[in-house]
């Protein structure tokens, strides 16, 4: 498969709520439904996924060829997902946090047994409270190998490509968290940081409590690899870091093997090898279509440039934003990327003149004039250094006036932003059925 037929793919997960707002558990009966219509309008039914509680459903789309192919899969895809959720009297919330507290019911599988045991309860119990989406950049066929990370067998151009896409996923890490910041509020606390990268991701160093605070060579953003040698260790310190956390918790190493666990499955990271052939970036937050669609735009336009004008991404100490230069693409380097960056990112945003100048950098790279899917990005470019996101809309409509948005705000917030989820689904649906006729 030639560089220019890679393909991207993406994985989006919602909260399930019923038609006042509040969370539902109802999530088995409604994904049986979502498979049974799926499979009735010829859709894989697949791609309609139980999360590892039963307040949470994923929406995935296949491989897609173009920002184009990716959009009618998406878009279709959600199109079932609201009809049911219509016929069932319930609703799907798009956004990374639900703004009220959740008591999560969990399912009763190893996989997610060992984790929690793993990790804490308590800890764990942030990620059945934050929602993300997913994005897949594909990768050379067999380039990918579960028990080693890295095919032996693999060509040193299907190599190169590798390393240069992890390492440019990795750069564009905090770009995912700023872009993407969705709702102000979690367990009902007005939160003055990204809630769902802190509770999830968690750091030691800024002391953020989330799931993987202690473990971030599992759950944070791995460093960039100078070759492929060096990404094969990453792998391999992480698989052993998970096993390590395992015996201090008391769990059995042979539970992981049997509920399914490999080297690439101890891996929780932003961006991670996955073994179905693709860099895995993790760090967005669920959000609603447009933003959704944006990203993945920028992000396929970015790794397409790398791949077809065969630039090597190089980290480069002291620099803050993207540069290329003949056919080095010059990034910032991992102290910065992981420290001030990443700090002024969960905090600021896109109040940070350092984030917007790294953003600004990021869409000059990638976005071509009239370049397909560019007008999905019209939403994070409206105006130059002024970035909007969905959390700053949020703010200036409910925006409390203690710490706390109240249970009465709290369900009408959740309920508005299903509405808006509904009306962009139909009016993206329209308008790109009309850009296609054209």
């Amino acid at each position: 498969m030639s560089v220019e037929d890679r393909r991207i793919g993406l994985e989006q997960e919602f909260f399930l709520v019923d038609e006042l707002g509040v969370i539902s558990h109802c999530g088995d009966e409604y994904l049986q439904r979502c498979q049974e219509v799926a499979v009735a309008e010829g859709r894989n039914p697949q791609h309609f996924a139980p999360e590892w509680v039963k307040s949470m459903v994923e929406i995935n789309t296949p491989p897609a060829y173009s920002v184009t192919e990716l959009a009618t899969e998406y878009l279709g895809n959600l199109k079932v997902a609201l009809k049911v959720a219509k016929e069932m009297s319930l609703r799907l919330y798009p956004l990374s946090t639900y703004p009220l507290h959740v008591m999560p019911t969990i399912r009763n599988k190893l996989w997610y047994h060992v984790q929690v045991r793993t990790i804490g309860f308590d800890r764990f119990m942030h990620a059945a409270r934050c929602t993300g989406t997913h994005i897949h950049l594909d990768l050379p066929a067999g380039i990918i190998d579960r028990r080693v990370g890295v095919s032996y067998n693999s060509t040193p151009q299907a190599r190169e490509e590798l390393l240069n896409i992890y390492n440019l996923a990795t750069a564009l890490d905090p770009s995912l968290i700023v872009l993407s910041r969705a709702c102000p509020f979690y367990e009902g606390r007005v939160m003055k940081f990204a809630a769902h990268t802190v509770r999830y991701r968690g750091s030691d160093v800024f002391g953020w409590e989330g799931v993987y605070t202690h473990l971030q060579s599992v759950g944070g953003l791995q460093p960039y690899a100078a070759d492929i040698e060096e990404l094969v260790e990453l792998q391999f310190a992480r698989y052993y870091s998970w096993l390590a956390a395992m015996d201090r918790a008391g769990v059995e190493r042979h539970l992981f093997k049997e509920a399914g666990g490999n080297l690439l499955k101890a891996a929780w990271n932003r961006v991670r090898l996955n073994g179905i052939g693709t860099v895995e970036m993790r760090g967005t937050d669920s959000n609603y279509p447009q933003v959704i669609l944006a990203i993945a735009t920028l992000l396929y336009h970015a790794a397409h440039r790398v791949r077809t004008e065969h630039l090597t991404v190089k980290p480069t100490e002291g620099l803050r934003i993207f540069e290329l230069n003949g056919n080095i693409l010059a990034v910032p380097d991992f102290y910065y990327l992981d420290g001030d960056l990443l700090y002024a990112a969960v905090t600021e945003g896109v109040q940070s003149a350092e984030v917007v100048a790294y953003l600004d950098s990021i869409l000059d790279f990638a976005l071509q004039e009239g370049g397909e899917g560019s007008h999905y990005l019209k939403t994070l470019r409206s105006a130059l250094g002024e970035y909007q996101t969905t959390e700053a809309e949020i703010l200036q409509d409910f925006f409390p006036t203690t710490e706390e948005i109240s249970q009465e705000d709290g369900l009408r917030l959740v309920r508005q932003c299903c509405d808006k989820l509904e009306q962009q689904v139909a009016f993206l649906e329209q308008s790109h059925l009309e850009m296609l006729a054209e």
